[in-house]
């Protein structure tokens, strides 16, 4: 008896608006980078990247923009339907992904409908991440855009992580205790969540322009384990990295770039625990 041939696979979510298709279709693209969030790992390069740009009409790039002088940017996909108010349609370039846009009248203004494809036996490296970002990220640019600065809004210097032995649980009581907000819906389910194939699953609060990053904590807790992690951004990582070396401090992770963003971890003499990051040009 001979195998069945592997089929396609699709995935979708929907988001409905308060504006019109027309307006909602505009907002999606020209100001992708107002409801793009930036953090950690929203990013292929999250140390370089300046911003995140729809080139118009048919044959138009999504691009990952590093440096605007030399034309220096990651091309996401290229744009094969453009149909203002009505569909907007791609093809990834980094993996297999197609995806599609369509921006649908609804009682309450649009409703936004996002399929992306993956062939049989395709790959999809991130080319269906537009699926899950476009519900948690542009519904709700769309409801505070007529009230808020249409201006990036890049993280601090300064950020903080903290680990937990049940870190979904820990990130429900810190949003409902203290009313700590999050880009992103907080994760149900078993706790400590399951692995995936990127590790543990992110979860992030944002306040004011500072993140704080909940991670899983290693093994048990043991007497004066470091649980409060900094996490600052500079310059230069490599070089910070040499020097943080050369004058004696404990590495506890080397520099890597496991997320495209590099970052190394070292003790201080007194067993304090530091992230060092490289910042993104538009970190001030």
């Amino acid at each position: 008896m001979s195998e069945s041939a592997p089929e396609d696979r699709s995935v979708s979510s929907t988001v409905e608006v308060a504006v019109d298709p027309g307006t909602a279709f505009t907002v999606f693209t020209s100001e992708l980078d107002l409801w793009w969030v930036r953090g950690p790992i929203n990013h292929h390069a999250g140390g370089r990247a300046l911003a995140m740009r729809c080139e118009p009409g048919v044959g138009g790039r999504l691009l990952e923009v590093y440096d605007d002088a030399t034309g220096d940017a990651l091309e996401l996909a290229r744009i094969t339907v453009w149909e203002p108010g009505d569909r907007l349609a791609w093809t990834s370039s980094l993996d297999d992904v197609r995806t599609e846009v369509r921006f649908e009248p609804s009682d309450a203004g649009t409703l936004v409908r996002v399929v992306a494809w993956i062939p049989a036996s395709g790959q999809d490296r991130g080319g269906t991440a537009w699926v899950r970002v476009v519900p948690k990220w542009f519904g709700p640019w769309c409801a505070r855009r007529d009230h808020a600065p249409h201006e990036v809004r890049d993280l601090a210097r300064l950020a903080l992580g903290i680990s937990y032995a049940k870190p979904a649980a820990a990130a429900r009581w810190l949003a409902a205790t203290f009313g700590f907000e999050s880009p992103d819906p907080l994760p149900e389910g078993a706790d400590p969540l399951p692995e995936t194939e990127h590790g543990h699953p992110w979860i992030e609060f944002r306040i004011g322009d500072s993140s704080l990053m909940i991670f899983k904590l290693d093994g048990d807790r043991p007497e004066a384990a470091p649980t409060h992690v900094p996490w600052v951004y500079v310059d230069d990582v490599a070089e910070h990295f040499r020097h943080a070396s050369s004058e004696g401090a404990t590495i506890i992770q080397k520099l890597d770039s496991p997320w495209g963003l590099p970052f190394y971890v070292a003790d201080d003499p007194e067993g304090n625990r530091w992230t060092f990051v490289q910042a993104r040009p538009t970190m001030r």
